[in-house]
């Protein structure tokens, strides 16, 4: 398939024959400068907007590749010099055949995977093209459930006991020395996706063999019951320069399996909890070596014994409207400084923080019955944002005060049960 020209009228050649042909180019929204350090962003998901502005407003040439069925999704097309599509389900070897294609017309000074679950094609474009960035050992740690567990215990931060699904032996010994119920979770997965609560061995082996080859790609957990947090963050050069802890409101892990809504809020900084969680988060990125870029990292406080335990993280912004929340909280929006650090690091420049806000900042949001919630009954002066999704009500609230904000999305939750909440099945595999 031959793509279509440059804005300068030279054609550009058939990227045919690679895996994954890539559709058509679009036309760029400016003419290429060869003096332009060029970034490579790579999203199979509809995120990330925030980031390609700014990069390309910091004077970075963007490459933009997504799939075919996104080709439409609302895409800043001003800041996209060169924008590709590729179909679904891509291996990491294939999206490398396929940006080869792109490498012999378009220069590429470095990578950039939006999502999670392009960080291992990222990595691998790295480690071929030796650009710099977090190459393919080091983004297991970041993406690997079983790779983050075993270093994060090797460093001392406490981990729920958890095995890894290989020697059969292994795993009757731990069911019979770690008391149930268990979480059988994808290591690759994100969020709650995918994760089977074991209650009872034959529930194991029944599953196992539901997966067959597959088993490997999986590891036991004891489930904790507690309450779940989470911390976003920034590093440079391997110094933590933010870190922000919030609390969710009903575990996503319950949220998704049974239904609910969703909900968190910035903890008040000198609070307990908020201290204990910004140590733990500074000994998880520490451990596992992250140089820069931004992370999402999760934790959960025992109802037994009060003690925090590591869950996992991600070198990737939150999801669920999580960078909008930090954002109104704080003046820190993940995605611009994420933006802001690939263009200090590509350039040799330092990278500082915005100025800080010290304000808090919660959302509640849920699977809704209506095609277009109407939240207009929610009038709080608190209210920043309301979300326009189809069959989904979200609203952000914003206030100087954390026990406002909690009390807010407290009230709003039960609200938005009544009036709002729609259940479904959990997914098997994510969805943009």
């Amino acid at each position: 398939m031959q793509q279509g020209g440059t804005s300068g009228g030279a054609p550009i050649r058939s990227l045919e024959p690679f895996y994954g042909t890539i559709a058509q180019e679009q036309e760029p929204a400016h003419k290429e400068s060869p003096l332009k350090p060029t970034i490579l962003c790579i999203s199979t998901y509809e995120k990330g907007q925030p980031f390609l502005r700014e990069a390309a407003a910091l004077g970075m040439e963007i490459l933009f590749l997504t799939v075919d069925t996104l080709a439409n999704a609302d895409w800043p097309r001003d800041s996209i010099a060169h924008f590709f599509t590729m179909p679904e389900g891509r291996t990491p070897i294939e999206v490398l055949a396929t940006v080869m294609g792109i490498a012999r017309y378009h220069r590429i000074d470095r990578v950039v995977a939006l999502d999670e679950f392009d960080l291992e094609a990222a990595a691998l474009i790295r480690e071929h093209m030796r650009l710099p960035g977090m190459g393919e050992s080091t983004t297991r740690y970041f993406r690997d459930k079983l790779a983050m567990r075993t270093r994060a215990q090797r460093a001392g931060v406490p981990v729920p006991e958890f095995t890894g699904v290989f020697y059969h032996p292994d795993l009757v010994d731990f069911m019979a020395n770690v008391p149930g119920p268990w979480l059988l979770k994808p290591r690759t997965s994100a969020s709650a996706i995918g994760i089977k609560p074991i209650n009872h061995p034959d529930e194991l082996w029944a599953a196992l063999d539901q997966l067959g080859d597959l088993q490997s790609h999986y590891v036991l957990e004891r489930f904790v019951p507690g309450e779940v947090f989470h911390c976003e963050g920034i590093t440079w050069n391997r110094e933590i320069l933010f870190a922000a802890p919030f609390q969710y409101g009903t575990p996503p892990m319950q949220t998704m399996h049974q239904g609910g809504v969703f909900s968190t809020r910035r903890l008040q900084p000198e609070s307990s909890d908020a201290r204990l969680l910004l140590e733990a988060h500074r000994a998880v990125i520490e451990a596992l070596g992250m140089v820069s870029g931004v992370t999402h990292t999760e934790f959960i406080k025992s109802h037994a014994d009060g003690s925090f335990y590591f869950l996992e993280t991600a070198a990737r912004v939150g999801g669920a409207y999580i960078a909008d929340v930090l954002h109104f909280a704080t003046n820190v929006n993940p995605w611009v400084e994420w933006a802001r650090i690939e263009a200090a690091a590509l350039l040799g420049h330092a990278y500082t923080l915005p100025t800080l806000r010290d304000d808090f900042a919660g959302s509640i949001i849920c699977l809704a019955r209506q095609q277009e919630p109407d939240t207009s009954s929610f009038n709080d002066p608190e209210i920043v944002l309301r979300l326009h999704k189809h069959h989904h009500a979200g609203i952000i609230v914003q206030s100087n005060s954390a026990s406002r904000v909690q009390s807010l999305i407290e009230d709003y939750t039960a609200r938005f049960v009544d009036q709002f909440l729609a259940v479904q099945p959990v997914p098997d595999k994510p969805s943009a």
